[in-house]
């Protein structure tokens, strides 16, 4: 997926503002902006829960453009095979490449295999980390967020919503759709 097609959400204050595609949120982003340039606004990765910053100068073209593709690294782009370092011990080496298939099949195998057998554990997690991310941007100073964080982090979701039932609709529901989405998606 290209940058530009990664999915935000940009709050104005404690309202969403727009959701989609970061190069229509982009543009929605600008168009506030021309209307009204002293709003308070932020972009949301929707995975990450990151801020993502946006370069809003020139025309909508050029500011799609610029968010177009990362530029691409070692690999096979097309199959979205990306090569990253691997260190291991000599051991380690040896026993890959005795694997049918040889180290990188192995891996794969192995990783696979984790990943089968840890039952989204690690999806629920990257996915509270993000709602955090993205609640202490947001919700740092509203009342109940320490409560509300614990409960994040206990992955209750019933605890969560009891403690952010004060918050701006927005806000709370947005960290809910973060923090459980995955974990509905995977059902």
């Amino acid at each position: 997926m290209s940058n530009a097609d990664r999915l935000s959400t940009t709050f104005d204050g404690n309202t969403i503002l727009a959701r989609g595609r970061l190069a229509d949120v982009a543009l929605a982003v600008r168009q506030r902006l021309n209307e009204r340039p002293d709003a308070a606004l932020l972009t949301f990765d929707d995975t990450t829960g990151r801020v993502i910053d946006l370069d809003l100068r020139g025309t909508p073209a050029e500011i799609v453009a610029r968010l177009g593709d990362e530029p691409r690294g070692r690999g096979r782009p097309k199959l979205g095979v990306v090569a990253r370092e691997v260190t291991l011990l000599p051991r380690h080496w040896d026993w890959l490449a005795a694997q049918p298939g040889g180290a990188s099949q192995a891996l794969r195998r192995l990783i696979d295999e984790a990943r089968r057998g840890d039952r989204g554990e690690t999806q629920g997690r990257i996915a509270r980390e993000a709602a955090y991310r993205f609640m202490s941007a947001l919700a740092g100073n509203l009342p109940g967020f320490e409560e509300a964080t614990r409960a994040l982090f206990a992955n209750d979701e019933i605890g969560f919503f009891r403690q952010a039932a004060g918050w701006p609709a927005d806000i709370r529901t947005y960290t809910q759709e973060l923090a459980w989405r995955a974990v509905r998606d995977e059902d």
